[in-house]
């Protein structure tokens, strides 16, 4: 059966931390802050092998959208795909031998998922790769995503496109950490759940977690550095 991270018991919420401050993910905040980097260590970088598996180069796009009130716009997966079906993931995927750098594999991944036009993207720079329990090793590509885009998901991978306030997913109140035993040992992981209206208006609550919760917790802890 497929194992559901809802189940999971949470052990604690982080909302100790600060927020990242309104201010802070303006985007020309956010241009600032890629401009000059801090000096800072991402406090998440891989998961645990689910199986052995040869590690595969994969890039995805983090596109926020510049509205009055930042946004970031993510996908729901479909439920058929062999790798995280039915997650709430970034538009990316699996590098291709003609892309020319990851920037490139997130921007064609974006297009292709979800038929975002490269011309709405303003690429503000990448965050350290992340290992997937999957044995993808993913860079985030952190982009900002004028508003007036259009989409066009795939629909054999892309379920949903939805987008879910920047500041929402950048204050720690909301990161939430479980635990669970396995047979291999202790399990952890981050989530971040989220109720916001669907494509019809309907109140869905989206449950944010895994190797998308932690790439977003370390996009966190650039912006807090």
């Amino acid at each position: 059966p497929r194992f559901d991270p809802q189940q999971v018991p949470v052990v604690a919420i982080d909302d100790p931390l600060p927020p990242v401050g309104a201010p802070h993910l303006r985007p020309d905040a956010l241009r600032g802050r890629f401009a000059a980097p801090p000096v800072w260590t991402p406090e998440f970088q891989h998961d645990r092998l689910f199986r052995p598996r040869e590690p595969s180069a994969a890039s995805v796009l983090v596109p926020i959208v510049a509205r009055d009130e930042p946004t970031l716009l993510l996908t729901r997966r479909t439920e058929h795909l062999t790798d995280h079906p039915g997650q709430i993931s970034f538009p990316g995927g699996r590098a291709e031998p003609g892309d020319a750098d990851v920037v490139a594999t997130a921007l064609r991944e974006a297009r292709e998922e979800v038929g975002l036009d490269p011309a709405d993207i303003e690429v503000l720079g990448a965050l350290p790769t992340y290992t997937t329990i999957t044995a993808f090793v993913v860079t985030p590509v952190v982009a900002l995503l004028r508003p007036g885009f259009v989409t066009q998901p795939d629909p054999h991978e892309v379920a949903e496109v939805f987008e879910v306030p920047l500041a929402f997913v950048m204050d720690p109140a909301h990161h939430r950490r479980h635990a669970i035993d396995v047979g291999t040992g202790s399990r952890q992981f981050l989530s971040m759940p989220w109720e916001g209206a669907d494509p019809s208006g309907a109140l869905r609550r989206y449950f944010i977690w895994g190797a998308t919760a932690a790439m977003l917790r370390n996009f966190y802890r650039f912006l807090a550095a």
